[in-house]
């Protein structure tokens, strides 16, 4: 009769309180990664990667074991008329699909920028594409005046764009 405490069931237990399956094993930490490092994260998550000149800084989320899982690349607005000095831009976010780290990175970016004196951050969305996960951060649809075209050059698709912005102001 084998006890409880023979070598196979303890090892067993053990790769139980590892697995990632366990909640503690999933959670994320953010922090800053080099603008390189989450360059060459979008160029290896996308097939096509976004322009990301402009970018002030990079946020990186990790998974448990260090892997990076997801970056956002914020900076200056590519759009003039939205480069006031008041507004950042989210310029790519990607991950590798981990559940939660696209609005773990938007709601750490939003803070930072607030602190650094920045009102409104803006994210842009293809329309196609849901922006659930901006939603979920906090960020909002911006309706447009008549006649404003948000056609990107590179593959005329059209753009939605999203914005989060502190309250009061001048603005």
């Amino acid at each position: 009769m084998e006890s409880r405490n023979d070598k196979k069931t303890i090892a067993n237990e053990c790769e139980g309180l590892n697995s990632p399956e366990r909640l503690e094993n999933q959670r994320l930490v953010i922090s800053p990664v080099p603008i390189q490092t989450a360059r060459a994260f979008i160029a290896w998550t996308r097939h096509d990667p976004a322009a990301s000149a402009g970018a002030a800084f990079a946020l990186g989320a990790q998974s448990g074991d260090g892997t990076l899982v997801g970056v956002a690349l914020i900076g200056w607005p590519t759009a003039w008329v939205f480069d006031d000095g008041d507004t950042a831009e989210v310029l790519a976010l990607a991950t590798d699909g981990t559940s939660d780290a696209s609005q773990m990175l938007l709601g750490a970016a939003w803070p930072l920028v607030r602190e650094m004196g920045y009102r409104r951050l803006i994210a842009y969305t293809r329309i196609d594409e849901p922006g659930t996960h901006l939603w979920d951060a906090g960020f909002r649809i911006v309706p447009r005046p008549l006649g404003w075209q948000a056609i990107s050059r590179a593959d005329d698709v059209t753009r939605v764009l999203w914005a989060i912005r502190a309250v009061g102001g001048r603005r």
